[in-house]
């Protein structure tokens, strides 16, 4: 596990938890570490298997390996005994996503974070109300101008109901 020492963990989050208020949903003991830069992958947006997401209602991100790529985020120091809440959030026990090690370039070096890949993904667009969470979360934590203006870019599904969003208070 990426041990960030003292019973720690780094978390690079490039989707909903970039959020604080969405990752401290689940993992209060979040707190922010730095915004880095992950290297020959790119966000991509969709859903596992044949389950489209209930909870945000259109796709969620996910990270897939590319040359050349890039894939901004905030890495989160978490305490160890939010390992298992992070790992629910993201669906691990069902197979929905696998945890990896990743190298996450930042302005003190490289760190080495847990991060999360979605398994048999489908693309599929995500709903407003999860991009306005992924945006926000970017501009929050002071994420580059040029990675802001291509997650603005990105299209939705138009749903309008009920989401996630709505138990966030944002």
């Amino acid at each position: 596990m990426s041990s960030a020492g003292n019973g720690h963990f780094m978390y690079f989050a490039f989707g909903s938890n970039l959020l604080k208020r969405r990752i401290h949903h689940l993992n209060p003991s979040a707190t922010f570490h730095n915004i880095g830069r992950l290297k020959d992958y790119e966000l991509k947006f969709g859903y596992w298997g044949d389950s489209v997401s209930c909870a945000w209602h259109g796709g969620v991100a996910t990270i897939d390996h590319c040359p050349g790529a890039e894939v901004w985020g905030v890495i989160w120091t978490l305490s160890n005994e939010h390992l298992s809440t992070l790992d629910m959030q993201e669906g691990v026990d069902i197979g929905i996503y696998t945890p990896l090690e990743v190298s996450v370039e930042t302005d003190s070096g490289p760190k080495l974070c847990r991060t999360y890949q979605m398994n048999n993904f489908h693309a599929s667009s995500p709903s407003p109300q999860y991009k306005k969470v992924v945006c926000l979360g970017a501009e929050e934590n002071g994420l580059p101008a040029e990675y802001l203006i291509k997650l603005n870019r990105i299209g939705t599904n138009g749903y309008s109901g009920p989401s996630l969003l709505d138990k966030l208070k944002i």
